[in-house]
């Protein structure tokens, strides 16, 4: 912090004057005077001065010129000096208080501006629509050194957050308690609550997945939490950040179970999919005669999906659909007539098994191929 005499006199220049015109008049602080006040508070803020130093000069200034002070220092009568001294106390608070007016709103446009470039800046970062270069100078402003090889972990919720919201802010406080101010950058983008971290930093993204999922009473958690794998440079970041997005659609079109998710533990998928026209092939080819079926595709397909859940043990794949393990066995003939894969053979298994993940991925039924 400043200390006092680290404000120029210059922000105190003429007050003693006014000063002297009050108590020997008794008047109220000018418009004119109060504009000009305000004006020095916006220039003691943006010239990044503290704001205790700027009212202890113009206090000191008042105490000085005090026993000067025509209406004071050479009243006529005792009385005469008690509405000079009210009149100047009068004039040091509207003083004050025009100050602190000018001072907050320079600060406030100051903040603005500041949230401004940040979320330029984590819009470029995250989208990589800046050069790499002029990237990592401004990363430096916010705390990342983009040299490093960075990973970045997404929170989703049932409502989307914004820099206010009480889960961003709950979180923020959590982090920075615990690690202080590392490379570390924690925003919202579209609603969700993203956080950046290095690479030797993957403690902060354990505990960011941890806070923001974490069960408080009465207060809202995310529903899930997707980590991105790690990757050098700006690049990196948005490699990262796709990542993490990626599988957070993954986990609602495979309807996930709610938690955090590792991008690293999801990559057969993308690979899966990387053929997209091959995999609806092989979803009509092995499961589209389950559509013959009564009740359409969809019980046999659950019943593929539980049986490949629970290692085929037919007991715990019957408690996961929730029915007797005599229809379970009935539901498993029925796949094996109407497609001609055998579920107790493991290679047929496995075309049975990727055939249902890849009908998940691509929406099959509901959608047609």
């Amino acid at each position: 912090m400043e200390s006092d005499d680290e404000i120029p006199v210059e922000f105190v220049a003429g007050w003693a004057e006014v000063l002297g015109e009050v108590s020997g008049t008794g008047r109220l602080l000018r418009r004119a005077e109060l504009h000009a006040l305000a004006e020095s508070g916006e220039r003691a803020a943006e010239a990044g001065h503290d704001w205790r130093p700027l009212v202890g000069l113009y206090v000191r200034e008042t105490r000085r010129a005090w026993g000067t002070l025509p209406g004071i220092g050479r009243a006529a009568s005792v009385s005469d000096a008690a509405r000079g001294g009210d009149a100047v106390l009068a004039a040091l608070d509207a003083a004050i208080a025009a100050l602190g007016a000018g001072y907050e709103h320079a600060r406030r446009l100051a903040v603005r501006r500041e949230e401004a470039a940040r979320r330029e800046f984590v819009d470029d970062l995250l989208y990589g629509r800046s050069d790499p270069g002029r990237l990592a100078e401004r990363a430096e402003r916010f705390g990342l050194r983009l040299a490093r090889a960075h990973a970045v972990a997404v929170a989703v919720g049932a409502s989307d957050y914004d820099e206010v919201h009480p889960l961003v802010r709950r979180v923020e406080r959590e982090l920075i308690g615990r690690f202080g101010e590392r490379d570390v950058l924690l925003t919202t983008k579209d609603g969700r609550l993203v956080c950046i971290a290095a690479d030797n930093e993957q403690s902060v993204l354990t505990a960011f997945a941890r806070y923001a999922t974490r069960t408080d009473a009465g207060r809202e958690v995310a529903r899930r939490v997707a980590l991105g794998r790690p990757h050098a440079g700006a690049s990196g970041v948005v490699l990262s950040y796709e990542e993490a997005l990626g599988a957070l659609d993954l986990a609602v079109r495979l309807d996930l179970p709610a938690g955090v998710l590792d991008a690293g533990d999801l990559l057969v998928f993308p690979v899966l999919m990387r053929d997209r026209a091959a995999m609806a092939d092989l979803v009509r080819s092995a499961l589209g005669p389950l559509t013959h079926a009564r009740g359409g595709a969809g019980p046999l397909l659950e019943t593929i999906t539980a049986c490949a859940a629970a290692g085929y043990v037919n007991a715990e794949a019957a408690r996961r659909l929730r029915i007797s393990v005599r229809t379970l066995s009935y539901r498993l003939e029925r796949i094996r007539t109407l497609t001609g894969y055998d579920p107790g053979d493991a290679l047929q298994r496995y075309t049975l098994e990727t055939a249902a993940l890849g009908a998940r991925l691509l929406g099959w039924p509901d959608t047609p191929l």
